[in-house]
C-alpha cells in the first residue's frame, strides 16, 4: 500500500473520530425545528405521502428535495434522537473528503497535495458549522454530490462518451436538488478543462485523440448550465415565497457590495487563522471605509498576481477563481437571511484556496535543501492546528445554550441570536432571564415580529397578559399573518376567560394554516377548560394526526386534565407521551411532577432521575428532587 494512501485511511479514521465528538450533542433551536424537530412531514419518516412533499415544498425557503429526503430517512432510522443524525452528517463529510483527494489525485497526478488539500477540507474549522449543524445536512450532501459529479467528468473525459456524460449530468442534477448552491458548477468544470486536464491545450483530449475545440467544450456545459438556470429560478421562487429575501430598503446595493467585498476577504483570513466563529455574524448597518478598502486592496494585489503568474502556474489562478465563482450565489450581493456571512458558505469554495496553499507552497521553497521535510513538517503543523482549533469549535455545538453564549461572546448586535438564546432559556424554565434577552434583541432591533411574540409569551407564562397582549398586537402590525402570535393572542385571552375573543383568533389562525398541529392543540386546551370535551378532543385527534411523533401534544392534554382534578385521564396523556418518546425531557418531568403533586414521590423521582439521565443539566429536575429530599 502506498504512503499516500496509507494516510488518507489516517485521515478518514482522524476526521471520523474528531466529528463524532457530535454523537452527544443536542438539536437547536435555530433551523433544526424547521429541519427537523418541528417539521410533521419529515418526522413521518419516508412514506408517499412526505416523499411528495419533499418534491413540491418550499419550506426553508428552498427546493431541495433530496435534503429533505436525508432527514426523513434519518428519522426513519433513528427516530428524533439527535445522535444518529450527526452521525450521519459526519459519514457524510468523511466520504467527501475521500472523494476529494480521489478526484485531485486521479486528475493531477500528485497525491502528496491531493492528500493536503482533503485532510484540511476534512479538518478545517471553518466546516464545522456545515458538519455540527443537522439543518445544514444540505452542505455536506452537495459537496458529497459536488466531488462525486466531478470525478464522473474527470472519467468522461478521460473516456468521452454519451453515457459517461448524461451519468455526469445526472449527478449534477441530484446535487442542485440537495442545495442550490451548486450553480456555478459548470463554470468549475471550464476551469478543470484548462488545469488539470489540459483540454484547452495540445493533447489534453488523451494520447493519440485531438483536442476539443475550446466553442465545444463550451457547448458540452450548456446542458449543465440550463440546469443551474432552472435552479436558480426555483431558488429565487421558493426564497420570495418564504419572505427570506431582504429587499432593497432593509439591505441597500451599496451596502451589499461592501459587505460582499469584505466577506471575501474574510473568508481568506479565517482560512489562515480561524479564530472567534460563530452560528450568525450579523449584516452590518454601516462599513468602515478603511475596513473595506483594505479587504478591497487584498484581493486587487491577489488577483493582480494571478494574473502575472496564472499562465505560468495555472493550478494558482484554477485554485483563485474556484474560489470567488463558488462563492458567489451566497456572497451577498442577493441578500438571503440576517447574516454578513456564514462558515457554511466556505464547504466547496475553500477547496479552491487550498489548492492554491498546496501546489504553490512547494513552488515557493523549489531549490530548498531538504524541501520534502519541510513541506512534511508545515503540512504537519498546519493539520494539528487545524484538528485541535475544530475539536475546540465542535463543543461549542454542544447544546443551544453554550453555542448561543459564544455567539454573544465574539459577536455584537446579534438580535437573532439574543432571541434563539431568550427561547432556549424559555424552555429551560428562566423566564427572567428569557425576558431580558428578548427585550435585549428589540434593543437592537424594534421591529422583530418574531421577539415581540416570544416576549409575550414569556409574560403570558407570568400571568402579565396585558402586557403580552401589547407584544402580540405589535407582533401583528409588523406581521399580520404571524399564525403563532395569532395562536398566543388565542391563550392569553383564553387565559383571562375570553374565550369567545380566543376562538375567534384560533379560527383565524386556522385559516391561515389549517394544517397547523399548535392550532389544534391551543384549541383543544382551550375548549376542554370551557367544559367541551367532546369537540376538545376532535382537534386533539387532529393535532395528533398531523403531528404524530410530538410529546408535546399529549403532554400539554395531561397538563391541562391535572388542573381540572381528572387525574386519571390525565396521567394516560403522560404514559401516550411517553410510549412516543421514552426519552423526552417535557413528558418525563411533566409526568414527575403530576406524580409528586400526588404524594406519589417515589414514582416521581424516577421521572425526574430520567430527565437527568437524558439531559444531566436540567436545574429544574434537581430542583424536584432536592424537594423531595432525593439529593
Amino acid at each position: 500500500m502506498r504512503p499516500a494512501t496509507m494516510l488518507c485511511i489516517l485521515m478518514l479514521l482522524v476526521t471520523l473520530a474528531v466529528f463524532a465528538r457530535t454523537a452527544g450533542h443536542e438539536f437547536i433551536n435555530f433551523d433544526d425545528t424547521i429541519y427537523v424537530t418541528d417539521n410533521p412531514a419529515v418526522k413521518d419518516g419516508l412514506k408517499p405521502r412526505t416523499v411528495a412533499w419533499a418534491f413540491t415544498s418550499t419550506t426553508a425557503s428552498n427546493w431541495h428535495p433530496l435534503t429533505w429526503l436525508s432527514h426523513m430517512t434519518d428519522v426513519q432510522l433513528f427516530g428524533l434522537n439527535p445522535r444518529g443524525h450527526h452521525l450521519t452528517s459526519v459519514v457524510i463529510h468523511a466520504a467527501s473528503a475521500l472523494l476529494l483527494f480521489l478526484l485531485l489525485a486521479q486528475v493531477t497526478s500528485a497525491p502528496w497535495q491531493s492528500l493536503f488539500v482533503a485532510t484540511l477540507f476534512a479538518l478545517h474549522p471553518l466546516h464545522v458549522e456545515s458538519v455540527a449543524w443537522v439543518a445544514e445536512r444540505k452542505d455536506v450532501l452537495s459537496g458529497l454530490f459536488w466531488t462525486l459529479t466531478l470525478l464522473l467528468y474527470a472519467r468522461y473525459t478521460r473516456k468521452p462518451g454519451m453515457g459517461r456524460y448524461l451519468a455526469t449530468l445526472a449527478c449534477f442534477a441530484l446535487g442542485l436538488m440537495t442545495k442550490p448552491m451548486l450553480v456555478t458548477l459548470p463554470l468549475v468544470l471550464l476551469l478543470l478543462d484548462w488545469w488539470p486536464l489540459g483540454r484547452f491545450s495540445p493533447g489534453g483530449a488523451g494520447e493519440g485523440e485531438e483536442k476539443p475545440a475550446a466553442k465545444w467544450l463550451l457547448k458540452e456545459k450548456i446542458p449543465f448550465l440550463a440546469l443551474s438556470a432552472l435552479s436558480s429560478v426555483l431558488t429565487v421562487y421558493a426564497q420570495h415565497h418564504g419572505g427570506a429575501m431582504a429587499t432593497l430598503d432593509k439591505a441597500p446595493l451599496g451596502l451589499r457590495v461592501s459587505n460582499a467585498v469584505i466577506a471575501y476577504a474574510t473568508y481568506i483570513s479565517d482560512t489562515f487563522w480561524p479564530h472567534d466563529l460563530a452560528l450568525l455574524y450579523p449584516f452590518p448597518t454601516s462599513i468602515l471605509l478603511g475596513r473595506l478598502v483594505g479587504a478591497a486592496l487584498l484581493l486587487l494585489l491577489i488577483s493582480a498576481g494571478v494574473i502575472f503568474a496564472g499562465r505560468r502556474f495555472p493550478w494558482l489562478a484554477v485554485g483563485w477563481l474556484w474560489f470567488l465563482i463558488t462563492l458567489l450565489p451566497v456572497i451577498g450581493l442577493i441578500q438571503v437571511g440576517g447574516q454578513s456571512h456564514a462558515d457554511r458558505y466556505t464547504y466547496i469554495p475553500l477547496t479552491g484556496l487550498l489548492i492554491m496553499i498546496a501546489w504553490g507552497v512547494p513552488q515557493l521553497l523549489q531549490g530548498w535543501g531538504r524541501q520534502r521535510l519541510v513541506l512534511g513538517i508545515l503540512a504537519g503543523i498546519a493539520v494539528c492546528s487545524a484538528t485541535a482549533a475544530t475539536w475546540r469549535q465542535l463543543g461549542y455545538w454542544r447544546d443551544n445554550i453554550t453555542l448561543y453564549r459564544h455567539t454573544l461572546e465574539v459577536t455584537r448586535d446579534n438580535y437573532l441570536i439574543l432571541n434563539n438564546y431568550g427561547i432556549a432559556m424559555d424552555q429551560s424554565g428562566d423566564y427572567e432571564s428569557a425576558l431580558k434577552l428578548y427585550q435585549e434583541a428589540l434593543r437592537i432591533w424594534p421591529r422583530s415580529a418574531f421577539a415581540h411574540n416570544n416576549a409575550g409569551a414569556v409574560l403570558a407564562r407570568k400571568g402579565r397578559y396585558d402586557e403580552a397582549l401589547d407584544h402580540y398586537r405589535e407582533a401583528l402590525r409588523l406581521k399580520p399573518d404571524y399564525v403563532m402570535a395569532i395562536v398566543n393572542m388565542g391563550s392569553s385571552l383564553g387565559a383571562m376567560g375570553k374565550t369567545d375573543d380566543a376562538l375567534q383568533f384560533y379560527d383565524r389562525a386556522l385559516e391561515l394554516d389549517s394544517s397547523s398541529a399548535d392550532v389544534h392543540l391551543s384549541m383543544a386546551l382551550l375548549l376542554m377548560k370551557n367544559g367541551q370535551p367532546d369537540v376538545a378532543r376532535q382537534h386533539y385527534l387532529v393535532a395528533v394526526r398531523l403531528d404524530p411523533y410530538s410529546t408535546k401534544v399529549p403532554v400539554n392534554m395531561g397538563v391541562e386534565l391535572a388542573k381540572q382534578g381528572r387525574l386519571n385521564e390525565a396521567a394516560g396523556y403522560f404514559s401516550q407521551a411517553l410510549t412516543i418518546d421514552p426519552n423526552s425531557v417535557e413528558a418525563n418531568f411533566n409526568f414527575g411532577v403530576f406524580l409528586a403533586k400526588q404524594n406519589r414521590y417515589d414514582e416521581a423521582a424516577k421521572y425526574f432521575y430520567n430527565v437527568l439521565r437524558i439531559k444531566p443539566d436540567s436545574a429544574m429536575a434537581r430542583n424536584w428532587l432536592r424537594k423531595l429530599g432525593r439529593t
